[in-house]
C-alpha cells in the first residue's frame, strides 16, 4: 500500500534538562504533529472507502448503454439517432495488490446457446507516477505525474478487448452526500465501437467518464465532446451524453463467463504482460492501422477461443499473439496530422 503519511513537522520536545534538582519534564507531543497523525487518519479512511468503491465494481449485472447527442458545433450538422442497447455481464477482480486493482469485464450473449465475449478491462492506481493517455490515430503516450499531482488520486487505464490500451485519465475519489464517485478531467478516447464501425466525420472523443456507485450497482457517466482532428486544429463536432448503468443480476447464464475465463486466463496474463512491456519500454506507441482496429484484435480473440477448446495451449497461443501485436505496431508514430494522412 502505498499511502503518503504527511511527516510530521516537529519533533517530540526535548526532555527539559534539570535545573536545581527539578524533575525532567515529558515529551509532548506537537500540535503540528497531532494535526499530521490527524491527517494521515483521514487519509488512511479515504484509501479504504476508494478501494470499497473499485472492488463494488465487481459482481453480475445487467448493463444498458444508453448514448444521446445533445448539442451540435459544426453548421449544418444533424444529431443522430439514439443509441440504447444491453445485455448481460460479468465483472471479476483479477488483480488486488492494494494500490492497484484490475477488473475483467465479460459479455455473455447469444440466444439459446449463450458465448462469452472478453470485453473491456479497468486498471486502477493509486498515486501513480505516470499515467498512459490516448492522443489521438491510435496511439498512447505516458504522461509522467508530480508527487503532488497525483497525491490522493487514482488512475484509470482502460484497455481494448485485445488489451491494448484504449484510454487512461487521473482523477479523485468523492465520498460525498451518500455517494462514492470518480471524476477526472477530460482525457482524448478513441471512438467507440458503434461509432468506429459505421462512420468517419470524427476522430477522437474529448471525455469525462465518471463512475459512481449506486444501491444496486454503478453507473459509469459520460460527457462526450466529439471531435474532428484532420485539418489542423481540433475541432468540436458534436456533443454526446453516455450512461451505462451495471445493474445486479444473476438470472443468467454467469458460468459461461466465468468458464470461458478459467480456461484462458493463462493466455491474456501472457497478452497483458506483452503490453505491459511495450507501455514500459516506449513513452509513446500506436498501431499501424487507423480506425477501428478489428484486424489487431480479430487475430488474438480467435487465439483465445482455440485455447478454450484445447486446440492449442496457452504458451503456444501467446507467442502467435506477440507475433500479431508485433506486426501492428509502431514505437515510433509520426506526428498526429501524417498519421491520419496515413503517410506514417
Amino acid at each position: 500500500m502505498t499511502i503518503r503519511i504527511i511527516a510530521a513537522a516537529g519533533a517530540l520536545a526535548l526532555a527539559v534538562l534539570p535545573l536545581s534538582g527539578c524533575a525532567t519534564a515529558a515529551p509532548t507531543a506537537s500540535k503540528t504533529q497531532t494535526a499530521s497523525h490527524r491527517d494521515a487518519d483521514i487519509e488512511a479512511a479515504n484509501f479504504k472507502k476508494d478501494r470499497q468503491a473499485i472492488l463494488a465494481m465487481a459482481g453480475n449485472y445487467h448493463v444498458t448503454f444508453d448514448f444521446i447527442e445533445t448539442v451540435a458545433f459544426e453548421e449544418g450538422y444533424e444529431l443522430k439517432d439514439r443509441k440504447l442497447s444491453g445485455g448481460n455481464e460479468i465483472v471479476r477482480v483479477i488483480a488486488d495488490e492494494g494500490d492497484f486493482i484490475s477488473l475483467q469485464h465479460i459479455l455473455v450473449v447469444g440466444g439459446d446457446e449463450k458465448f462469452p465475449v472478453k470485453h473491456w478491462r479497468q486498471d486502477w492506481r493509486y498515486e501513480p507516477d505516470s499515467v498512459l493517455t490516448f492522443i489521438g490515430a491510435n496511439t498512447w503516450e505516458t504522461r509522467a505525474l508530480s508527487d503532488s499531482e497525483s497525491a490522493g488520486k487514482w488512475s484509470q487505464v482502460v484497455y481494448q478487448v485485445d488489451d491494448a490500451p484504449r484510454y487512461g485519465a487521473l482523477g479523485e475519489w468523492a465520498h460525498e452526500d451518500g455517494v462514492s464517485a470518480w471524476t477526472p478531467p477530460r482525457e482524448w478516447r478513441p471512438l467507440p465501437r458503434r461509432d468506429a464501425t459505421t462512420r468517419d466525420d470524427y476522430q477522437a472523443v474529448d471525455a469525462i467518464n465518471r463512475h459512481a456507485i449506486t444501491p444496486d450497482g454503478w453507473v459509469h457517466e459520460q460527457d462526450n465532446t466529439k471531435l474532428v482532428l484532420k485539418g489542423g486544429e481540433p475541432h468540436a463536432l458534436v456533443r454526446e451524453i453516455g450512461v451505462n448503468t451495471y445493474k445486479k443480476f444473476d438470472d443468467f447464464e454467469i458460468a459461461v463467463g466465468d468458464d470461458y475465463w478459467a480456461a484462458t486466463q493463462d493466455f491474456w496474463a501472457a497478452v497483458r504482460d506483452e503490453w505491459t512491456r511495450i507501455e514500459s519500454e516506449n513513452p509513446r506507441f500506436g498501431l499501424t492501422v487507423q480506425g477501428e482496429p478489428e484486424a489487431v484484435y480479430m487475430p488474438i480473440l480467435d487465439l483465445a477461443e482455440a485455447v478454450e477448446d484445447g486446440e492449442k495451449t496457452s504458451a503456444e497461443a501467446a507467442e502467435e499473439a506477440r507475433a500479431v501485436i508485433a506486426s501492428f505496431l509502431t514505437t515510433r508514430p509520426a506526428p498526429l496530422q501524417a498519421r491520419l494522412a496515413g503517410t506514417d
